[in-house]
């Protein structure tokens, strides 16, 4: 078991919000989750991955702050992802209380982790389609059903619409749909305070991955992307409390920057496509040899993304060779 765990790097005030960064087992490290206070408990964003290490730092946590699970009146999800989504099962069965997550991020989630995990199929045969090479496959499914343990146990969510208000802590914020880096994810922003929980969709110094995946949940999520990025860069921010990283106050210039990263990056693959290449080959040639296979579930994810990007904008064609997918100009 986890040793005594020192809550001074970990634990952050930023006036009455606490921002506690739980740790990761990949290179991002840790991811934000965040307190805030109200009259009757506590509002709790985005608990973070289930692992041992995770659990300590939150029992530290919670003991610095003098807070008892019985006090967190809300669980809420910007989004299903595993590193923002998998301490919630755990959580509720400490606090019972409510678990809020939009009706498509509940869907990706039971696709995900439900019975049979029927996207870890759908996924397979799309990265097959796309190039991916046989030797690869298993120890690609292996990856994905390995997630399990660490967003288990499921909880039982309430479905929270884009739109309607909801409260965190005693404030009340609007849920902003802002699908691209994960499909039905939320950010959430009070116009009075200028104070916007961005979860994954605008992040200081990195990029978010934009990963397409099938089943016909967003059929060109980059364009969601893009489009989203530039409704919330429209806001006025005072301070935007994001999933990884620190808290930053200029929103819409990361917005920006953010659109520009990926016009870079179209244009990068689009040039790469002077002969046919399917998205496996594009990847490599875009990412390198040298990646996980975590990384390269979601290079290849994002690749595939920009490839359909540039076919919808005519800017690439679609051809087939037998059962494998390739691209060109």
């Amino acid at each position: 078991m986890p040793g005594h765990v020192s809550t001074a790097s970990v634990v952050k005030r930023h006036g009455d919000i606490v921002q506690v960064k739980v740790p990761l087992p990949f290179p991002l490290r840790w991811v934000n989750s965040y307190l805030i206070p109200g009259r009757s408990g506590w509002t709790l964003i985005d608990p973070g991955l289930r692992t041992e290490a995770a659990e300590a730092v939150w029992d530290a946590a919670l003991a610095e702050l003098g807070i008892v699970c019985s006090q967190i009146e809300r669980i809420v999800l910007t989004h299903h992802h595993p590193d923002h989504y998998g301490l919630t099962g755990w959580f509720q069965q400490r606090s019972g209380a409510p678990v809020l997550l939009s009706r498509t991020g509940l869907e990706q989630a039971r696709c995900l982790w439900g019975a049979g995990q029927p996207m870890t199929e759908q996924l397979l045969a799309l990265f097959r389609e796309h190039g991916l090479p046989p030797e690869l496959c298993e120890p690609m499914r292996e990856h994905m059903d390995g997630f399990v343990p660490s967003v288990s146990p499921q909880p039982d969510v309430t479905v929270l619409e884009a739109g309607d208000p909801v409260l965190l802590g005693d404030d009340a914020y609007v849920p902003i749909l802002t699908p691209g880096h994960a499909a039905g994810h939320l950010c959430f922003y009070r116009a009075e305070t200028g104070v916007l929980f961005c979860g994954d969709h605008v992040l200081p110094q990195i990029s978010p991955n934009v990963s397409y995946l099938p089943g016909g949940i967003d059929e060109n999520p980059l364009a969601s992307y893009l489009r989203s990025l530039r409704e919330i860069g429209a806001l006025e921010v005072r301070i935007a409390f994001p999933g990884h990283r620190e808290p930053f106050p200029h929103v819409a210039q990361r917005a920006q920057e953010l659109i520009g990263h990926h016009e870079e990056r179209l244009e990068g693959m689009r040039r790469l496509l002077d002969q046919p290449k399917t998205a496996y080959e594009v990847c490599r040639l875009t990412f390198g040899d040298r990646l996980s296979l975590h990384q390269l579930r979601f290079a290849l994810s994002e690749t595939i993304a920009h490839l359909i990007w540039l076919r919808d904008a005519g800017q690439a064609e679609q051809v087939y060779d037998g059962d494998v997918v390739y691209y060109k100009q």
